[in-house]
C-alpha cells in the first residue's frame, strides 16, 4: 500500500491511496463467508445457501464494503502518521491508470488551521458601568404600569395616547380597495399600529364626528397594490377612550406576583431583576468587543466544510423558529448561504476560543457553573426547581458551561487589553425598554 501527499492550498489536502486488489479479494471472501452463516433464501435453510449463490447475490455489496473499509483504513493511517486534524469529511475520488493489481483513490479534505494569538496590549475595550438605583426602579415600574393600561370612555376629542373605535372606508379611484373597509375598528392613537397620516386624521374628532381626507401610502408599503398610491378615506369616530394607568398599590403588586401585595417588596424584586438584566446586557456588550478583538489578533482561514456545516445549522434553527411562529417553511425557503458570514464568524471564534481555553486553562470550574445556574434561577418563583432541571441532564448543564467558558475568556482578554470603565445611561443600555 502506497500513499503520497500534495498540498495545493493552505487548508486543503490531497492524499493518493493505493490498495491491493489481492487484499480486497481476501476481505470480500471473508465478508461473504460471514454473510453465508445467516443469509436466507427461498428453498434453503439458513446458513445452507451455496457460496456461489451468496456471491452472486451479495458480491457487489461485499466488494463495496471491502473497498470502503480498505480506503478508510489507509486514510486513517496516513492522517495519524502525519498528525493531521481533519475538518469535515473527505471526498474520495477514484483515479484512472492504476498500477496492475491495485485500486487507486484520491482523498480530498481540509484540515484545521493553526491558531496563533497576537498581542492584546494596546487594544482598547470599554466596560459599560451602570448602578441600578431608585430612578431606574421607578422607570421600570412606570413601564410595567403602561403595560397594564386600561381605557375609559370620555366625551371629548381624541388626542395622542387615546384609544378610538372607528368605522372607515378607503377608496382608490372611487372604488373600495381590498382591506380598505372596517367597522368598530379599535386602535391607540400614536402607538404606530396605523400609518401616521391616518392616526393624525383622527386627532381632534369626538365620538359621533367624522371626516374625509386624502392620504398617500408610502412607496415601500407592504401591499404592492397600494404602495405609493393616493387614496381617500372616510372615517367616523364611534368612541374615544383615555388611558388609565394602575396605581402602584397592593393590587398592583399582587398582579406582579407579590403575594402579600407589599409595594416595598415589589420594588426590591424589580431592582433584583433589573440588576441581573443590567449585568447580562453589560456582559453581552463586553463580550462583543472581546470577540472582535479575538478575530483581529488571530486572523485565520477557516475550513469551508465547517462553515457550510454551521450555515446549515443556522438555517435549520431559522426554519424551526419560523415553524414555532406558525409559518410553513416550504412557503418560505431558507437558504444556508444567507448565513455564510455569520457562520464564518462563529467558526473562527470557536477555533480561536478553543485554543485560548486550552493554552490558558480557562475551562469552566464546577463551582462557576453552579454559581451561574443559581444566579439564573433567582428570577424564578422556585429557584431550586430550575437548578434541578439544569442538573438533570448533561446537555442542559453543557449550555451553562459554555456561558462560563465565554465569561472566562472575556475576563482573560480584558485583563490583557487596555480596558477602561465607561458610564452608560440606563435607557440606552436597555434599548428604551426597561421591562
Amino acid at each position: 500500500m502506497e500513499q503520497n501527499q500534495v498540498t495545493p492550498s493552505a487548508l486543503e489536502r490531497r492524499i493518493d491511496i493505493s490498495v491491493s486488489l489481492a487484499d480486497i479479494e481476501k476481505e470480500v471472501d471473508a465478508r461473504l463467508k460471514r454473510m453465508a452463516r445467516t443469509v436466507k433464501m427461498p428453498g434453503f435453510r439458513p446458513g445452507k445457501v451455496p457460496m456461489k449463490i451468496v456471491a452472486q447475490t451479495h458480491g457487489g455489496q461485499a466488494r463495496g464494503e471491502a473497498v470502503g473499509a480498505a480506503v478508510e483504513k489507509a486514510f486513517g493511517e496516513k492522517v495519524r502518521a502525519d498528525n493531521l486534524r481533519v475538518a469535515g469529511y473527505p471526498s474520495i475520488e477514484p483515479k484512472d491508470g492504476a498500477a496492475e493489481g491495485t485500486l487507486e483513490f484520491t482523498a480530498v479534505f481540509e484540515v484545521y488551521p493553526d491558531v496563533v494569538l497576537g498581542e492584546f496590549a494596546g487594544r482598547k475595550i470599554e466596560r459599560p458601568v451602570l448602578e441600578v438605583g431608585d430612578a431606574e426602579v421607578d422607570k421600570t415600574i412606570e413601564v410595567l404600569r403602561k403595560q397594564r393600561t386600561s381605557f375609559k370612555a370620555v366625551e371629548r376629542a381624541a388626542a395622542q395616547g387615546d384609544r378610538v373605535v372607528i368605522d372607515f372606508t378607503g377608496r382608490m379611484g372611487g372604488e373600495v380597495f381590498d382591506g380598505g373597509q372596517a367597522q368598530d375598528f379599535p386602535f391607540v392613537v400614536g402607538a404606530g399600529s396605523m400609518l401616521k397620516d391616518f392616526e393624525d386624521a383622527v386627532v381632534g374628532l369626538a365620538a359621533g364626528e367624522g371626516k374625509t381626507f386624502d392620504m398617500t401610502f408610502p412607496e415601500d408599503y407592504h401591499a404592492a397594490n397600494l404602495a405609493g398610491k393616493q387614496v381617500q378615506f372616510e372615517i367616523t369616530v364611534k368612541a374615544v377612550e383615555e388611558p388609565v394607568l394602575p396605581e402602584v398599590d397592593t393590587d398592583f403588586a399582587k398582579s406582579l406576583g407579590v403575594a402579600d401585595g407589599d409595594v416595598a417588596k415589589l420594588r426590591e424584586e424589580v431592582k433584583g431583576n433589573l440588576e441581573r438584566e443590567v449585568k447580562r446586557r453589560i456582559q453581552s456588550r463586553l463580550k462583543e468587543q472581546v470577540m472582535d478583538a479575538l478575530i483581529e489578533v488571530a486572523p485565520i482561514e477557516v475550513p469551508k466544510a465547517l462553515v457550510q456545516a454551521e450555515s446549515n445549522q443556522l438555517a435549520d434553527n431559522a426554519r424551526r423558529d419560523l415553524e414555532m411562529r406558525g409559518l410553513k417553511t416550504k412557503d418560505i425557503p431558507v437558504d444556508p448561504s444567507w448565513f455564510k458570514d455569520q457562520a464564518e464568524r462563529r467558526v473562527k471564534l470557536g477555533l480561536i476560543m478553543a485554543e485560548l481555553v486550552k493554552t490558558s486553562e480557562l475551562h469552566a470550574k464546577p463551582e462557576q457553573i453552579r454559581a451561574l445556574v443559581e444566579e439564573m434561577a433567582q428570577s424564578y418563583e422556585d429557584p431550586s426547581e430550575l437548578v434541578r432541571w439544569y442538573y438533570a441532564q448533561p446537555e442542559r448543564l453543557a449550555q451553562a458551561e459554555a456561558v462560563v467558558i465565554e465569561d472566562n475568556v472575556v475576563e482573560w482578554v480584558c485583563a490583557k487589553a487596555d480596558t477602561s470603565d465607561k458610564d452608560v445611561a440606563f435607557d440606552e443600555l436597555m434599548g428604551n425598554n426597561a421591562a
